[in-house]
């Protein structure tokens, strides 16, 4: 393994926990040739501070993970799988659930590649090229740990250009298929771009749908993708849902959603259009809602404006604001690490206005997504339940 000489700052940022390592804790020490590399970390004086590997990611130049020096064998990669599949025996024994997150990066210890199952299939997701580099040490493991698994795929999410997406072992998927998630149905697809047809970050939040919140409720559902939220919304009661994207797709996608329940879609409607021209559209036919979804991508463009979570969710507030029926609810969420809490609750407060309303819930990451307590941008989901007052 190479040896790496950090700044006085290392020890400290580890001992809090913290294992993404920022560019400026290994100064100019990336020309000795160690990216994507294991290696020891130490103090000018040569004390051992742990190991770790350096590998690009995002912002970041690497992981630290362990205070002890040790090799990232496949017996090692073993121990990782055996204590994170006990931590999701909850999931495994759920005869309601047949799709979650099997391994979360640095939660799970070991940052730079998650792991999720879809049924009797596992998807791997590698995020820097020393991980993938590794690949074959960690599907080892993977394969000892869960012999239940018939087949695997992957998606290199580090390359630029075109996304890798690939089967790497066993039986092949080539058709979309249907897995389980809170009782209801949801088709999937594990080969085909980046997308799998449902982020399975969300369950809990679909869970409340499912369970009473959008009982005899007229959901809107904005950015609706495959209009998920909506067919839980439906599985829940709802008198009827409107999912609204911009993507062509998107209207296929939903509908076998709704189908592979029994769903019909009578009352369960899809809108290819902008969500800022829907707000005005449903405002012409006055049209009102009792509970709206909100879950933009962190940043958008077309050909009319560009969007961004940090600056513009305020906006959609505002415009869901006017469609919302007296008393309703507004479900208001982002997936950007890089907007805290505090900083997406001030948005919403300022689309809010001087509308009385309750920020009644807030949800961050599941169970099954562990996070690492000393890095904030791991938990990055913030889903908060904005009750309006009537």
């Amino acid at each position: 393994m190479k040896k790496l000489y950090v700044s006085n700052d290392f020890r400290q940022l580890v001992g809090r926990g913290q294992q993404r390592l920022p560019k400026i804790l290994v100064e100019d020490k990336l020309a000795d040739g160690v990216l994507n590399h294991q290696v020891i970390f130490y103090t000018g004086k040569e004390e051992i501070l742990g190991t770790g590997y350096l590998s690009e990611q995002n912002k970041g130049i690497g992981w630290f993970v362990s205070e002890d020096v040790i090799d990232f064998s496949v017996a090692f990669f073993c121990e990782l799988f055996i204590k994170s599949k006990q931590r999701r025996n909850s999931f495994e024994n759920s005869p309601a659930d047949s799709a979650y997150r099997l391994f979360n990066q640095d939660g799970d210890g070991f940052g730079g590649f998650t792991i999720d199952r879809y049924g009797d299939y596992a998807l791997f997701s590698w995020y820097n090229a020393y991980v993938y580099g590794i690949k074959d040490r960690i599907i080892e493991a993977f394969k000892a740990i869960y012999p239940e698994i018939i087949g695997a795929y992957e998606k290199v999410r580090f390359q630029n250009g075109e996304p890798v997406s690939q089967h790497v072992y066993g039986e092949r998927q080539e058709s979309p298929f249907l897995i389980m998630e809170n009782g209801v149905h949801y088709q999937v697809f594990l080969n085909d771009g980046l997308m799998t047809g449902i982020f399975l970050d969300q369950h809990h939040v679909r869970g409340r749908l499912v369970d009473g919140l959008a009982l005899g409720k007229r959901v809107l559902n904005l950015f609706s993708y495959t209009a998920a939220f909506s067919v839980a919304a439906a599985m829940g009661g709802s008198l009827s849902t409107v999912s609204v994207d911009l993507a062509k797709r998107s209207r296929d996608l939903s509908a076998a959603h709704f189908e592979a329940n029994g769903l019909s879609l009578e009352n369960n409607h899809f809108v290819v259009m902008d969500c800022f021209e829907y707000f005005r559209y449903a405002q012409r036919h006055q049209l009102r809602f009792d509970v709206i979804v909100i879950d933009p991508p962190s940043f958008a463009r077309n050909k009319k404006m560009t969007f961004s979570v940090s600056k513009d969710y305020y906006k959609l507030i505002a415009g869901a604001l006017e469609l919302l029926a007296p008393g309703g609810t507004i479900i208001a969420s982002t997936n950007s690490a890089t907007l805290s809490l505090e900083q997406f609750k001030k948005q919403l407060k300022k689309g809010l206005g001087k509308v009385k309303a309750t920020l009644s819930h807030v949800d961050r990451l599941p169970a099954d997504f562990p996070v690492v307590s000393a890095d904030p941008q791991s938990n990055y989901l913030k889903v908060v339940t904005i009750k309006v007052n009537t």
